[in-house]
């Protein structure tokens, strides 16, 4: 995948990530390629970001794992890619997405953290253009509803313990930034008021503006 350029649009004064660069072409390289990991496009990287693990950010779900991987779809009946997770433990973890609604992939950085968030036209015109000029803007005021941040050192071990603690299939974070531990899978569906067949087959009662097809969050 090429480097991210720099988005010309002027910085907000007020937010979480002090660092915010688009990638290219995403769907259209991931088209080309057939898969790429998060592993991958940060090794590719000028800059140095160490990675022991990852977090799939899916709206409040976060899902701890050693690598997340983008796959092409092409047998969907509409075109469509997808982010596998390699979890940590018997967990399972992957969403499906339509790739008809422009996507871009950001790279989000801030002291001590970065992260990879893909935001559709879609989801900004109807979420965030009142309130932000620029998908850029929104992304640096960590507005958006899909990523992988990436952790390593004591942070990452952190949630290992955190995850490896529980039978959930993952764990969960308030608005307000707390997280929310299930203890076994009962639990994790009875919070977010799903069941693992209802998560899987509407993308989690997402809106049809986030471009989520599937989405599947369960523990073996």
């Amino acid at each position: 995948m090429s480097q991210p350029g720099p988005d010309s649009s002027p910085d907000p004064d007020d937010r979480p990530w002090d660092e915010v660069s688009r990638f290219p072409t995403f769907v259209d390289h991931l088209e080309n390629e057939g898969a790429f990991s998060v592993r991958e496009i940060i090794a590719n990287l000028d800059v140095e970001i160490p990675v022991d693990g990852i977090v799939y950010h899916d709206r409040g779900i976060r899902v701890p794992g050693y690598d997340a991987t983008f796959v092409h779809e092409p047998s969907r009946g509409r075109p469509a890619f997808s982010l596998e997770v390699d979890t940590v433990g018997p967990r399972n973890a992957w969403a499906v997405f339509d790739a008809q609604l422009g996507w871009d992939l950001y790279l989000l950085r801030t002291e001590g953290v970065s992260a990879l968030a893909w935001v559709s036209d879609e989801e900004y015109k109807t979420e965030e253009a009142t309130h932000f000029r620029t998908k850029h803007d929104a992304l640096a005021a960590g507005r958006f509803s899909f990523g992988v941040f990436c952790y390593s050192g004591s942070d990452w071990d952190e949630r290992v313990a955190r995850i490896e603690g529980t039978d959930a299939p993952a764990y969960l974070k308030r608005d307000d930034g707390t997280p929310v531990i299930p203890q076994n899978p009962s639990e994790f569906y009875d919070y977010i008021g799903s069941s693992a067949t209802e998560l899987r087959q509407t993308g989690g009662g997402a809106p049809p503006h986030l471009g989520i097809l599937e989405l599947e969050v369960t523990i073996n």
